[in-house]
């Protein structure tokens, strides 16, 4: 069961690439990176909707949204950022060379988070082996997007 937390994020990459490319083929056929971003979502919205309709746990009562902080409502409108940047990113530097430094800004990301504990992550401290990993990971982006 553990090699399931293993292949879905490879497989949830793979939908994010293949995600850009056909974000990018509606931005170019309606020519508006924000009305393709927004049917996107409306897209991912009724998707959430029909498995939250056929879904069989419970929602928490109306008071307990009120007890939860403001910023954790928050990611949705991160992910309309990431999204959008990927819309007008894409087409004017491919997906690859968009991708390798979308990775390496998560993975910086990741291991300060890491190692902090941020938003309730594990400590996790940074070590000579992560480091090496890191700039491995930056001089790959810049092999990628060299000219």
């Amino acid at each position: 069961m553990k090699f399931l937390f293993y292949i879905l994020p490879v497989l949830a990459g793979v939908a994010m690439t293949v995600q850009s490319g056909i974000n990018a083929q509606l931005r170019s056929a309606l020519n508006h990176p924000i009305l393709a971003a927004f049917i996107s979502f409306v897209g991912g919205t009724i998707a959430l909707a029909l498995l939250l309709l056929f879904s069989k746990q419970a929602f928490p009562a109306l008071s307990a949204y009120s007890d939860v902080n403001w910023y954790k409502f928050t990611g949705g409108l991160l992910g309309v950022f990431v999204v959008t940047v990927v819309l007008v990113s894409v087409q004017e530097i491919g997906a690859a060379n968009m991708f390798v430094l979308i990775i390496a800004g998560q993975l910086v990301t990741a291991l300060l988070m890491d190692h902090f504990g941020v938003l309730g992550m594990k400590e996790s401290p940074i070590t000579l082996q992560k480091m090496i990993g890191i700039v491995c990971l930056i001089v790959g982006a810049w092999l990628v997007n060299r000219k």
